[in-house]
């Protein structure tokens, strides 16, 4: 974009209207009018024009990209084209230009350096605004051209606000080695390859940012002890993805640097390949005082249950509100301190939770329904690595074992089949997974799972039919697949709580 200099003509109309006198037109509570200025005098005029600096910039203020995108703005950035909402304002006439250029701070303009940007062009004939490099489209190839029209934006480092960067590991370490500087005023960093993920991206020792306050990176070689994280305590984004095993770090040490990160609000630590001897080095102390993230919302996890039951162990969190967590564990493993950490974390209990049973894993989710946008948002998310159904229902029912106090709120379950061929789950995990829903007072089951949830609902001599949910009074499937249309199969379970004095209707539900 070429921006018009202080030289450029002169397309203000104002002289012509420099007589006209306007009024404000009142009116009393409830009255419609469709003006709110009266003319006074002049047969032509242009109503803009007797908007004061004040009340333009008011206006100019009001369109720049709304705040609504705050929670994909910490994370990924939001969408940074609409950064350049300013470019044809300025174009209008030369008092909007002086005006918005003048307060280039108070509107935090910046140019935008993106995809077949003439940035030599841009940068020689518009005034040195800040800089937002943003490359994320990773289906996008990055030829010779492009890169150096990035490598060009990166060395105006002093006015680099934001980074953005996603494409191949080969032509990511290169525009890395280009940062070997001080980046006085960036703010954003999100840096991740699009293939090439071994390369174990590592960044420039020399690179600094003080006033780094988002930082995203992925499949990188960074130490704990990293001078860019040892020298930062305004970060409100941590999200480190898939660390490079050479990068690994206790979580003595990651629990020593979040001390000093009081104004964290999003905390991402996710391993991409430990090893199981990396595990159980270095562990905190049972003496360790407590780290204290006050302003923490959302924290993710992927890596060992090990590791972060030692992390639990020894962080509070009062503002949590999503907690993720990929368990990469393939055996029966224990997690008290996450029971205990969900219990004493009030904003993660929700009223409706799906277990979802997939190829390579199984997944399960808290969540409460937002009816005016018709999305589910979700407090806890869990993932357990696993490729079978029986071992996956085995590992929920041994993570459920834990979260009783969550669970036991839970009024509606949903039980989801995402397998493309048939599998089986041993009864007594069912029951397991099944027992700690006290509350529920409605299922949803996938139609292939029916046969296995019916059967685990059946009960011998002496066995109460009320053992399993209680409280359950709608027991609904949906789906097609093996079991479809066989709502004989929960026969015996309904008569069972009929006797009983607790009625379950059954009924056929679309997901």
């Amino acid at each position: 974009m070429r921006m018009l200099g202080p030289n450029a003509p002169n397309h203000s109309h104002e002289s012509q209207y420099s007589e006209t006198r306007y009024a404000p037109f009142s009116c009393s509570s409830g009255q419609t009018v469709s003006n709110h200025w009266q003319r006074i005098s002049r047969p032509h005029f242009t109503p803009i024009l007797i908007l004061n600096d004040d009340c333009l910039l008011n206006i100019f203020h009001l369109c720049r990209p709304e705040e609504e995108v705050r929670v994909k703005r910490i994370r990924e950035g939001g969408d940074w084209g609409r950064e350049r909402w300013w470019y044809k304002l300025t174009h209008i006439c030369q008092r909007w230009r002086f005006l918005i250029l003048g307060s280039a701070s108070y509107l935090s303009l910046s140019l935008v350096c993106t995809y077949g940007t003439p940035v030599a062009e841009m940068l020689a004939h518009s005034p040195p605004l800040p800089l937002t490099i943003d490359h994320l489209d990773a289906d996008r190839n990055i030829n010779a051209e492009e890169e150096e029209r990035i490598m060009l934006a990166l060395r105006c480092c002093n006015r680099v606000r934001r980074i953005r960067l996603a494409m191949p590991g080969s032509n990511l370490q290169k525009l890395i080695m280009a940062m070997d500087e001080e980046f006085p005023i960036l703010e954003f960093l999100w840096i991740a390859p699009s293939t090439d993920h071994d390369a174990g991206l590592i960044l420039p020792h020399a690179f600094q940012a003080p006033s780094l306050r988002h930082l995203t990176v992925g499949y990188f070689a960074l130490p704990i002890g990293s001078p860019l994280l040892t020298t930062q305590v305004g970060l409100v984004t941590l999200n480190l993805n898939f660390i490079h095993s050479s990068a690994y770090f206790a979580p003595s040490e990651l629990l020593q640097r979040l001390l000093h990160m009081p104004q964290l609000e999003t905390l991402t630590i996710h391993f991409r390949a430990p090893t199981p001897n990396h595990e159980f080095q270095q562990l905190p102390t049972p003496g360790m005082p407590r780290t204290i993230l006050p302003n923490l919302r959302s924290f993710g996890f992927g890596g060992y249950s090990s590791y972060l039951e030692e992390l639990l162990a020894h962080i509070s969190t009062p503002l949590l509100k999503k907690l993720n967590i990929l368990y990469t564990d393939h055996v029966p493993f224990s997690v008290p301190h996450l029971g205990q950490f969900v219990a004493t974390t009030k904003n993660l209990r929700e009223n409706a939770a799906e277990l979802a049973f997939r190829e390579k894993a199984v997944t399960f989710r808290l969540w409460i329904m937002k009816p005016h946008f018709g999305a589910r948002v979700h407090a806890l998310h869990f993932v357990i690595v696993s490729r079978y159904l029986n071992s996956q229902a085995a590992l929920a029912a041994q993570v459920f074992s834990f979260l009783n106090p969550v669970l036991s709120v839970v009024t509606e379950l949903t039980l989801h089949w995402d397998y493309t061929w048939p599998h089986a789950a041993d009864p007594s995990h069912w029951r397991n997974i099944l027992r700690p829903f006290s509350n529920a007072n409605a299922l949803f089951v996938h139609s292939t799972l029916v046969r296995q949830i019916s059967r685990c609902l059946q009960f011998g001599d002496g066995e109460s039919a009320m053992e399993l949910l209680p409280k359950l009074n709608r027991l609904g499937f949906y789906g097609s697949g093996e079991g479809d249309g066989d709502l004989d199969a929960f026969a015996a379970f309904t008569e069972a709580r009929q006797n009983d004095g607790r009625p379950v209707t059954l009924v056929r539900v679309r997901h």
